[in-house]
């Protein structure tokens, strides 16, 4: 087996199951230590512990491949965590995504590795959407550094896949948005969604989603409860609204509902999605995946989505690339 695909499907099964960020990226690092070292080094014990990123656990994982076989840990991993839910037929009609991070914010990895993994899944398209400057916790990008991140997209797209510039902006409490207006006119996709104050008192909580999704800059509400159901982050209620005024809003503005697929979000509850459906909206169903091995968590939505009921032709996310452009484009 090749020891680097080996390091790389420990990373991303660590990354899916959202394990210690310093365990999948001390494998992602060692994969990214070895790659391009000649058979003679990798074969060699004493020039591999010399290898500046290659600790014992992940030299294990080297000398099993290079034996032949599927190395103990990783056998041990596909075993626990790769048995994914299919999502049903609903998943093979997913063509993209459209909320995702990388380190420029929050995300474990580079944008490279996020556009290899996006590829690697038959991904159309992805967008890019880091925080907004507000959110110092995630390191969210200022201006100046956006418009730097977006000088790069153009870089890593192919014939068959693009990388759609974007942002995940901070809903602020009187649902303005937090970052310039001029430079979200110039993003592709912007995904708005609210990290703070989320025991905000349910009217005022209402005209705050209702303010952004009113916003023509918005296409995608996201996570839109801020609900936590599982996790190492604990559990946390959803924040409270009137559903049917912010989905009456999104409705009326071509906004897309998320279909958050992270496992702890499981974000709109099931109710919610009864309530947005039958209002009309349109929804998209998004990994908000930080690392490259959380972007299958696409998996998980697709399934709700299908047990929900949702017709395919109302997921921005199954449409192709000129009509989604031309969605967000309203």
């Amino acid at each position: 087996m090749n020891p680097v695909e080996a390091l790389s499907e420990i990373a991303s099964l660590l990354e899916r199951e959202r394990a210690s960020r310093y365990r999948s990226a001390a494998f992602r690092g060692a994969a990214a230590a070895i790659a391009g070292l000649d058979d003679a080094v990798l074969r060699d014990p004493a020039r591999l512990r010399r290898v500046k990123g290659v600790g014992a656990s992940s030299m294990a994982v080297i000398q099993e491949a290079l034996a032949g076989a599927v190395p103990g840990y990783l056998a041990e991993l596909r075993e626990r965590y790769d048995v994914p839910p299919s999502g049903g037929s609903l998943r093979a009609l997913l063509r993209g995504d459209l909320h995702s991070h990388s380190d420029w914010s929050d995300g474990l990895s580079s944008i490279d590795l996020m556009v290899d993994a996006a590829r690697q899944l038959g991904h159309e398209y992805l967008a890019l959407t880091d925080h907004s400057p507000r959110l110092r916790v995630a390191n969210g990008l200022s201006a100046e550094r956006l418009r730097e991140q977006c000088a790069l997209v153009p870089d890593f797209g192919t014939g068959e896949f693009t990388l759609l510039t974007g942002i995940e902006v901070d809903i602020l409490d009187d649902g303005a948005l937090d970052q310039e207006d001029e430079v979200l006119d110039a993003l592709e996709v912007v995904v708005a969604s609210a990290h703070s104050k989320l025991r905000m008192e349910e009217a005022a909580m209402t005209r705050r989603l209702v303010a952004a999704v009113s916003n023509p800059r918005v296409d995608v509400l996201g996570h839109v409860t801020g609900r936590l159901v599982e996790g190492s982050r604990g559990t946390r209620p959803p924040s409270t609204f009137d559903p049917v005024a912010v989905f009456e809003a999104c409705a009326a503005h071509g906004v897309a509902v998320e279909i958050n697929s992270r496992p702890e979000r499981q974000d709109p509850p099931d109710d919610m999605i009864a309530i947005a459906l039958e209002e009309g909206c349109l929804f998209s169903i998004d990994s908000d995946a930080h690392a490259p091995g959380q972007l299958s968590l696409l998996d998980y939505g697709a399934a709700r989505a299908e047990a929900a009921g949702i017709p395919p032709e109302r997921i921005v996310t199954t449409w192709d690339l000129p009509r989604l452009r031309e969605w967000a484009g309203r």
